[in-house]
């Protein structure tokens, strides 16, 4: 919280001063307003500075805004639309109580904008870093029809799933994460300060020196000597991926690559197929049109390539396919769903349906993350005992033959 000085005038025009604590200017214009104060100056105390001390505060409490931020949003937003509070009242109040003082600084912003009259889901969509593009449809779908308050509870449901299907994938991967980045620190601190020693002893043997030395001390110079043009080269890799990632024909090609990556792939694949369902279930049930919501689930997914083949499910039905024959043609679904979908679409109940095949993929998904752990853990244990194998015998090698050639 800070201090602001205010100026302003009564409703009787009488001049009007003083200092009030606050998270935001806009938190002190509205208590201003809610006692009749008219406000004309807003400042932060001992800010002399002004707006460029205002600029390096809010640099300094900037935080990156988290799904955990949103799903928080959403349910605080639930309860209270469901208790009749006005919505600019309440984005006012968790604008002074987010624990994300950005979060807090953008709903005092959409507060703002809503007085002037507009549309909220209009105003959530300036900010697409925040709120996806099934956020704002279902937002819009609950202004529309009166139901704001279940649209914040499907959304709070919905972000939960993926929040917590999330952390399993980051919970699974930490593990070989970290013996891998561990594995790299051992290399690099033996090919520094271990080899170079034993380098300058081998060469006095004046004997042909075993494949495994041989590596090591090869490995070692490059590392030594030429690490600065090793190291260029890396961040100009990195740089250039990232350029090429950020093209629409980079970002095609790197999505497709992730699903094809062995044992990932197809757990990456399954989640967000069942991101795609639970994403569909959730716009044919607020009422869009099917290809509207198809168009929704193709960027939801946030995969280039699943989304390509969602986008072609989508043209299949605008040419007059069902539902069904379009998810068959796109290869996408396992005959089992297929029959599913099937006869949701017979009974009139697909999004049900598909709400079904989501958590048919999402148990399959929690499934495949924990045996992944025990999948990976032997791997790892053989890549680790190679280079430990690969470490003794370039080191020990050389010193054997020697200690036989001394013997003889």
């Amino acid at each position: 919280m800070a201090v602001f000085e205010y100026t302003g005038r009564s409703a009787s025009g009488e001049a009007i001063s003083g200092q009030i604590e606050s998270a935001t200017e806009s938190g002190v214009a509205a208590e201003l307003s809610g006692k009749g104060i008219i406000p004309l100056k807003i400042g932060r105390v001992g800010g002399g500075q002004s707006e460029v001390g205002l600029k390096i505060e809010r640099w300094r409490q900037r935080r990156r805004i988290s799904l955990t931020d949103v799903i928080m949003f959403s349910r605080q937003m639930t309860t209270l639309t469901r208790a009749g509070v006005p919505i600019t009242r309440g984005l006012r109040g968790l604008s002074d109580t987010m624990r994300n003082p950005e979060f807090g600084r953008i709903l005092g912003e959409i507060a703002d904008e809503l007085e002037k009259g507009h549309e909220l889901a209009s105003v959530l969509q300036r900010y697409p870093d925040i709120f996806s593009n099934l956020f704002v449809s279902i937002i819009h779908i609950g202004e529309s029809s009166g139901r704001l308050e279940e649209s914040f509870e499907q959304l709070f449901g919905y972000l939960t799933l993926e929040d917590e299907t999330r952390k399993r994938i980051k919970s699974a991967l930490r593990y070989p994460t970290m013996v891998i980045c561990s594995m790299v620190v051992a290399v690099a601190v033996i090919d520094i300060f271990v080899v170079p020693p034993f380098a300058k002893l081998f060469a006095g043997f004046g004997s042909e020196l075993p494949w495994a030395t041989k590596l090591l001390i090869s490995t070692s110079h490059v590392t030594t000597q030429y690490w600065h043009i090793v190291l260029v080269a890396l961040i100009s890799a990195w740089w250039f991926a990232r350029k090429w990632i950020a093209t629409p024909e980079g970002r095609l090609a790197w999505h497709g690559a992730q699903l094809k990556l062995p044992g990932i792939g197809n757990i990456l694949r399954r989640a967000m197929l069942a991101r795609f369902c639970r994403t569909l279930a959730i716009t044919l049930g607020a009422g869009l049109p099917v290809t509207q919501c198809l168009s929704i689930a193709s960027r939801a997914v946030d995969n280039d390539s699943v989304g390509q083949q969602i986008i072609e499910i989508r043209e299949d039905i605008e040419s007059g396919d069902t539902l069904t024959a379009a998810a068959y043609s796109s290869g996408m679904f396992t005959p089992l769903v297929l029959q599913m979908l099937s006869v949701g679409e017979e009974t009139g109940a697909v999004e049900d349906t598909l709400g079904e095949v989501a958590s048919y993929y999402e148990r399959e998904v929690d499934y495949d993350l924990k045996s992944l752990g025990d999948a990976i853990e032997p791997i790892m244990m053989v890549f680790v005992g190679a280079l430990v194998l690969v470490l003794a015998l370039g080191v020990y090698l050389p010193m054997w033959e020697m200690a036989s050639a001394a013997r003889h």
